[in-house]
Protein backbone atom coordinates (compact mmCIF):
# COMPACT_ATOMS: atom_id res chain seq x y z
CA UNK A 1 0.00 0.00 0.00
CA UNK A 2 0.71 3.54 -0.69
CA UNK A 3 2.44 5.28 2.16
CA UNK A 4 -0.55 8.21 2.17
CA UNK A 5 0.30 11.88 3.37
CA UNK A 6 -1.31 13.08 6.80
CA UNK A 7 -3.40 15.89 4.56
CA UNK A 8 -4.99 12.53 2.52
CA UNK A 9 -5.53 10.86 6.06
CA UNK A 10 -7.50 13.81 7.08
CA UNK A 11 -9.24 14.68 3.61
CA UNK A 12 -10.54 10.62 4.06
CA UNK A 13 -11.64 11.60 7.54
CA UNK A 14 -13.28 14.17 6.31
CA UNK A 15 -14.96 12.84 3.25
CA UNK A 16 -16.07 9.67 6.09
CA UNK A 17 -17.86 12.20 8.13
CA UNK A 18 -19.79 13.76 5.24
CA UNK A 19 -20.62 10.27 4.16
CA UNK A 20 -22.21 9.49 7.98
CA UNK A 21 -24.09 12.72 7.89
CA UNK A 22 -25.72 12.12 4.53
CA UNK A 23 -29.10 10.62 4.34
CA UNK A 24 -29.76 9.90 0.28
CA UNK A 25 -25.98 9.49 -0.69
CA UNK A 26 -25.51 7.98 -4.42
CA UNK A 27 -22.09 6.49 -5.90
CA UNK A 28 -20.59 7.25 -9.56
CA UNK A 29 -18.21 4.88 -10.32
CA UNK A 30 -16.34 4.51 -13.94
CA UNK A 31 -12.99 2.62 -15.22
CA UNK A 32 -11.04 4.13 -12.90
CA UNK A 33 -12.07 1.52 -10.18
CA UNK A 34 -11.69 -1.22 -12.49
CA UNK A 35 -8.57 -0.96 -13.84
CA UNK A 36 -6.87 -2.18 -10.49
CA UNK A 37 -8.96 -5.81 -11.41
CA UNK A 38 -7.12 -6.04 -14.47
CA UNK A 39 -9.40 -4.22 -17.00
CA UNK A 40 -8.18 -1.37 -19.17
CA UNK A 41 -10.27 1.39 -19.71
CA UNK A 42 -10.74 3.04 -23.36
CA UNK A 43 -9.22 6.06 -23.40
CA UNK A 44 -6.31 5.91 -21.37
CA UNK A 45 -2.81 7.15 -23.64
CA UNK A 46 -1.02 3.94 -25.26
CA UNK A 47 -2.90 1.35 -23.20
CA UNK A 48 -6.98 2.62 -23.55
CA UNK A 49 -8.94 0.53 -26.12
CA UNK A 50 -9.07 3.17 -28.20
CA UNK A 51 -6.04 4.62 -28.36
CA UNK A 52 -5.21 2.52 -31.22
CA UNK A 53 -7.85 2.53 -33.55
CA UNK A 54 -10.67 4.63 -34.75
CA UNK A 55 -13.93 4.26 -32.06
CA UNK A 56 -16.42 4.57 -35.08
CA UNK A 57 -14.72 2.31 -37.65
CA UNK A 58 -15.09 -0.88 -34.47
CA UNK A 59 -17.02 0.65 -31.79
CA UNK A 60 -19.71 2.00 -32.93
CA UNK A 61 -23.38 0.82 -33.62
CA UNK A 62 -23.04 1.27 -37.36
CA UNK A 63 -19.72 -0.58 -37.37
CA UNK A 64 -21.46 -3.40 -35.40
CA UNK A 65 -24.02 -3.57 -38.28
CA UNK A 66 -21.98 -3.42 -41.17
CA UNK A 67 -18.58 -5.46 -39.64
CA UNK A 68 -20.12 -7.52 -36.30
CA UNK A 69 -17.16 -9.91 -36.99
CA UNK A 70 -14.61 -6.90 -36.58
CA UNK A 71 -16.22 -5.80 -33.54
CA UNK A 72 -16.37 -9.49 -32.04
CA UNK A 73 -12.29 -9.53 -32.82
CA UNK A 74 -11.44 -6.39 -31.30
CA UNK A 75 -13.28 -6.59 -28.36
CA UNK A 76 -12.27 -10.21 -27.54
CA UNK A 77 -9.42 -9.49 -25.28
CA UNK A 78 -11.66 -6.94 -23.15
CA UNK A 79 -14.61 -10.01 -22.77
CA UNK A 80 -12.02 -12.35 -21.49
CA UNK A 81 -10.33 -9.83 -19.04
CA UNK A 82 -13.54 -9.06 -17.70
CA UNK A 83 -15.43 -12.32 -17.39
CA UNK A 84 -12.32 -13.49 -15.28
CA UNK A 85 -12.04 -10.49 -13.26
CA UNK A 86 -12.94 -10.36 -9.55
CA UNK A 87 -13.82 -7.42 -7.64
CA UNK A 88 -11.09 -5.37 -6.19
CA UNK A 89 -11.11 -3.82 -2.44
CA UNK A 90 -12.68 -0.47 -3.71
CA UNK A 91 -15.95 -2.53 -5.07
CA UNK A 92 -15.96 -4.51 -1.96
CA UNK A 93 -15.81 -1.29 0.46
CA UNK A 94 -18.77 0.21 -1.91
CA UNK A 95 -20.92 -3.07 -1.40
CA UNK A 96 -20.06 -2.68 2.53
CA UNK A 97 -21.37 0.84 2.57
CA UNK A 98 -24.09 0.24 0.79
CA UNK A 99 -25.22 -2.99 2.80
CA UNK A 100 -24.62 -0.61 6.12
CA UNK A 101 -27.32 1.72 4.65
CA UNK A 102 -24.87 4.62 3.47
CA UNK A 103 -25.70 4.22 -0.31
CA UNK A 104 -28.66 3.29 -1.89
CA UNK A 105 -27.64 3.43 -5.61
CA UNK A 106 -24.38 2.76 -7.39
CA UNK A 107 -24.27 4.46 -10.84
CA UNK A 108 -22.16 2.93 -12.62
CA UNK A 109 -20.53 3.52 -16.02
CA UNK A 110 -18.74 0.06 -16.50
CA UNK A 111 -20.04 -2.82 -18.20
CA UNK A 112 -18.04 -5.34 -16.14
CA UNK A 113 -20.54 -6.61 -13.35
CA UNK A 114 -18.21 -6.27 -10.50
CA UNK A 115 -20.18 -4.17 -8.31
CA UNK A 116 -23.00 -7.03 -8.66
CA UNK A 117 -19.68 -9.79 -8.17
CA UNK A 118 -19.02 -7.80 -5.33
CA UNK A 119 -22.03 -7.82 -3.09
CA UNK A 120 -23.74 -4.55 -4.53
CA UNK A 121 -27.48 -4.06 -5.37
CA UNK A 122 -29.46 -1.65 -7.01
CA UNK A 123 -26.58 -1.01 -9.40
CA UNK A 124 -27.50 1.58 -12.24
CA UNK A 125 -25.24 0.35 -15.54
CA UNK A 126 -25.41 3.77 -17.82
CA UNK A 127 -23.70 2.19 -20.47
CA UNK A 128 -25.01 -1.14 -20.43
CA UNK A 129 -23.94 -4.68 -19.74
CA UNK A 130 -22.17 -7.73 -21.10
CA UNK A 131 -24.82 -10.04 -19.02
CA UNK A 132 -27.13 -9.90 -21.49
CA UNK A 133 -27.38 -10.10 -25.40
CA UNK A 134 -30.06 -8.90 -27.78
CA UNK A 135 -30.65 -10.56 -31.31
CA UNK A 136 -30.23 -7.70 -34.32
CA UNK A 137 -32.93 -9.26 -36.47
CA UNK A 138 -35.91 -10.65 -33.54
CA UNK A 139 -34.80 -8.42 -30.67
CA UNK A 140 -34.84 -11.14 -28.54
CA UNK A 141 -32.77 -11.05 -25.39
CA UNK A 142 -30.82 -13.87 -23.53
CA UNK A 143 -28.47 -14.50 -20.86
CA UNK A 144 -24.92 -14.59 -22.12
CA UNK A 145 -24.54 -17.87 -20.30
CA UNK A 146 -23.29 -20.32 -22.82
CA UNK A 147 -22.47 -18.04 -25.68
CA UNK A 148 -19.34 -15.81 -24.02
CA UNK A 149 -17.39 -19.09 -23.36
CA UNK A 150 -17.10 -20.41 -26.59
CA UNK A 151 -16.70 -16.95 -28.11
CA UNK A 152 -13.56 -16.31 -25.06
CA UNK A 153 -12.00 -19.51 -26.15
CA UNK A 154 -12.71 -20.11 -30.06
CA UNK A 155 -14.18 -17.06 -31.12
CA UNK A 156 -17.20 -18.15 -32.27
CA UNK A 157 -19.65 -15.29 -33.33
CA UNK A 158 -22.69 -15.51 -31.09
CA UNK A 159 -26.02 -16.51 -32.78
CA UNK A 160 -29.86 -15.70 -31.85
CA UNK A 161 -31.38 -19.39 -30.87
CA UNK A 162 -34.91 -18.26 -32.25
CA UNK A 163 -33.74 -17.13 -35.49
CA UNK A 164 -30.02 -17.27 -36.08
CA UNK A 165 -29.77 -13.38 -36.09
CA UNK A 166 -26.61 -12.18 -34.81
CA UNK A 167 -26.66 -11.42 -31.15
CA UNK A 168 -25.18 -7.70 -30.03
CA UNK A 169 -24.41 -7.36 -26.37
CA UNK A 170 -26.49 -5.34 -24.40
CA UNK A 171 -23.62 -2.26 -24.37
CA UNK A 172 -23.83 0.72 -25.55
CA UNK A 173 -21.68 1.63 -28.28
CA UNK A 174 -20.94 4.88 -30.18
CA UNK A 175 -24.17 6.16 -31.77
CA UNK A 176 -26.55 4.41 -29.63
CA UNK A 177 -28.75 6.49 -26.87
CA UNK A 178 -28.12 4.90 -23.01
CA UNK A 179 -30.91 2.56 -21.48
CA UNK A 180 -33.78 4.89 -21.21
CA UNK A 181 -35.11 3.67 -17.52
CA UNK A 182 -31.90 3.40 -16.24
CA UNK A 183 -30.84 6.57 -17.46
CA UNK A 184 -33.81 8.20 -16.11
CA UNK A 185 -33.37 6.28 -12.21
CA UNK A 186 -29.42 8.20 -12.49
CA UNK A 187 -30.55 11.46 -12.96
CA UNK A 188 -33.42 11.13 -10.60
CA UNK A 189 -31.33 9.66 -8.09
CA UNK A 190 -28.77 12.52 -8.39
CA UNK A 191 -31.36 15.16 -8.35
CA UNK A 192 -32.61 13.77 -5.13
CA UNK A 193 -29.25 13.35 -3.27
CA UNK A 194 -28.05 14.95 -0.76
CA UNK A 195 -23.78 13.78 -1.29
CA UNK A 196 -22.37 12.14 -4.54
CA UNK A 197 -19.09 10.12 -4.29
CA UNK A 198 -17.19 9.53 -7.54
CA UNK A 199 -14.91 7.02 -7.49
CA UNK A 200 -12.73 6.25 -10.36
CA UNK A 201 -14.00 8.24 -13.13
CA UNK A 202 -12.44 11.20 -15.01
CA UNK A 203 -15.84 12.79 -15.83
CA UNK A 204 -15.18 13.10 -19.26
CA UNK A 205 -17.71 10.88 -21.28
CA UNK A 206 -20.91 12.69 -21.47
CA UNK A 207 -24.08 12.56 -20.77
CA UNK A 208 -23.05 10.52 -17.76
CA UNK A 209 -20.18 13.48 -17.00
CA UNK A 210 -22.97 15.31 -16.42
CA UNK A 211 -24.61 13.96 -13.26
CA UNK A 212 -22.64 15.17 -10.52
CA UNK A 213 -23.19 18.89 -11.72
CA UNK A 214 -27.26 17.93 -11.36
CA UNK A 215 -26.18 16.98 -8.03
CA UNK A 216 -24.12 20.13 -6.86
CA UNK A 217 -27.17 22.38 -8.44
CA UNK A 218 -29.40 21.04 -5.73
CA UNK A 219 -26.87 21.40 -3.14
CA UNK A 220 -25.57 18.01 -2.75
CA UNK A 221 -21.93 17.43 -1.47
CA UNK A 222 -19.12 16.08 -3.88
CA UNK A 223 -16.97 13.78 -2.88
CA UNK A 224 -14.58 12.79 -5.67
CA UNK A 225 -11.73 9.83 -5.34
CA UNK A 226 -9.61 9.64 -8.56
CA UNK A 227 -5.94 8.74 -10.42
CA UNK A 228 -6.39 12.34 -12.06
CA UNK A 229 -7.60 15.47 -11.45
CA UNK A 230 -11.83 16.34 -13.00
CA UNK A 231 -13.53 19.30 -14.08
CA UNK A 232 -15.18 18.96 -11.17
CA UNK A 233 -12.22 19.02 -8.45
CA UNK A 234 -12.91 23.05 -7.58
CA UNK A 235 -16.82 22.64 -6.28
CA UNK A 236 -15.84 19.62 -4.81
CA UNK A 237 -15.83 19.50 -0.54
CA UNK A 238 -13.02 16.74 -0.89
CA UNK A 239 -10.53 15.62 -3.72
CA UNK A 240 -8.83 12.81 -2.98
CA UNK A 241 -6.39 11.99 -6.12
CA UNK A 242 -4.68 8.32 -5.83
CA UNK A 243 -5.40 4.89 -6.59
CA UNK A 244 -9.55 4.38 -5.62
CA UNK A 245 -8.92 0.77 -4.23
CA UNK A 246 -6.47 1.98 -1.44
CA UNK A 247 -9.06 5.32 -0.79
CA UNK A 248 -12.16 3.70 -1.05
CA UNK A 249 -11.83 1.20 1.66
CA UNK A 250 -10.11 3.30 3.81
CA UNK A 251 -13.13 5.72 3.67
CA UNK A 252 -15.51 2.75 3.99
CA UNK A 253 -13.26 1.69 7.41
CA UNK A 254 -13.89 5.33 8.69
CA UNK A 255 -17.21 5.41 7.97
CA UNK A 256 -18.05 2.07 9.52
CA UNK A 257 -15.99 1.89 12.63
CA UNK A 258 -14.75 5.66 13.57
Amino acid sequence: MTKLSAQTLECIQYAAEIIRKSQRAVVLTGAGISTPSGIPDFRSEGTGLLSKVDPMEVASLNAFRYAPERFYKWIRPLVTQIFGAAPNPAHQALARLQAAGFFKVIITQNIDNLHQKAGASHVMETHGTFQTMSCTQCFEQVSSNGFIEPYIQDGHIPYCPQCGGILKPDIILFGEQLPQQTWYESQTACRNCDLILVAGSSLEVLPVAGLPLQALDRGAHLIIANLSPTYLGVRADVVLLGDVAEIIPLIAECVLHD
